[in-house]
């Protein structure tokens, strides 16, 4: 079983350097999925009300037999919840579902401009955060006027911006407002989208070079840039090769090697993506 070190948020909470993504996995392969993972040593999962999911999440997380304050769980308000009053109901359902007395992680899933609500989303957040029920509060595709507005409102900046970011989306100026922010980074689709990331010339050369997988070349790179990576997949052995990136490091040069082969986001702009 994998180690996986641990780093602080900008909140002081203590959270694991990678974790198992669980879109889009559903029923009892979720269950499957989730329990595989933590037996093979993730300890931070992350799924959403919108994926469908947490119900499966929770039981898996309590099948593992490891005490609730070992494992990091994530999860998501969806964008029908958005609303003050809406997203503490929101929070309830989703705490329900997955079985537990708190949430350590709690995002706004997409910001949703057009509907105009999710500084009220964040003000029922800080209130759970301040009852409990929740350790630490974000979000997710976000970008850096969504962030300021936030702050600018409640005086509270995110701890985590969980967005798209891989080698063919870097993402290198977000980040640089992350760090200006105090905000950590998180990537969805680590990996890319079934792009050709992992047939890249330079990331079979890399891993080549380093007797790892292509795929791990991609999440130490996450590693090295200071985001965390979240993962998914439905193979146990790519999971617990996905996990298995603590070993070795790559250059600056190799680093920056990957981070030019940029072409551009796969999932939604977050000035116009709608999640319901």
């Amino acid at each position: 079983m994998s180690t996986v070190p641990t780093r602080l948020l900008p909140d002081g909470l203590s959270t694991p350097a990678l974790g198992f993504g669980t879109y889009p996995l559903a029923g009892s392969e979720a269950e499957a999925a989730v329990l595989s993972a933590l037996e093979a040593g993730y300890r931070m999962i992350d799924t959403a009300a919108s994926y469908g999911n947490e119900s499966e999440v929770g039981r898996a997380v309590a099948a593992s037999g490891l005490p609730r304050e070992d494992v990091f769980l994530t999860t998501k308000l969806r964008g029908a919840d958005h609303g003050y009053e809406r997203t503490l109901r929101a929070f309830s359902a989703s705490a329900e579902r997955l079985g537990v007395d708190y949430v350590d992680l709690y995002l706004i899933h997409w910001p949703l401009p057009r509907l105009d609500a999710y500084a009220d989303s964040w003000r029922a957040m800080i209130e759970l955060r301040e009852q409990g029920l929740v350790r630490s509060i974000g979000v997710s595709n976000f970008t850096v006027r969504h962030l300021d507005r936030l702050a600018e409102e409640t005086g509270v900046m995110p701890a985590v911006n969980q967005i798209e970011m891989h080698p063919h989306f870097p993402q290198a100026r977000l980040r640089e407002e992350h760090a200006a922010r105090n905000v950590e980074t998180q990537s969805w689709s680590p990996l890319g989208r079934g792009d050709g990331l992992l047939t890249e010339p330079v990331v079979v050369e890399l891993a080549h070079r380093h007797g790892v997988t292509p795929a791990q070349v991609v999440l130490r790179w996450h590693l090295q840039l200071d985001a965390v990576p979240i993962p998914k997949s439905a193979s146990p052995t790519r999971r617990s090769a996905n996990l298995d990136v603590f070993g070795f490091a790559l250059s600056e040069e190799e680093t920056a090697s990957l981070s030019v082969l940029e072409r551009g986001r796969t999932g939604g702009d977050p000035d116009t993506h709608e999640e319901f």
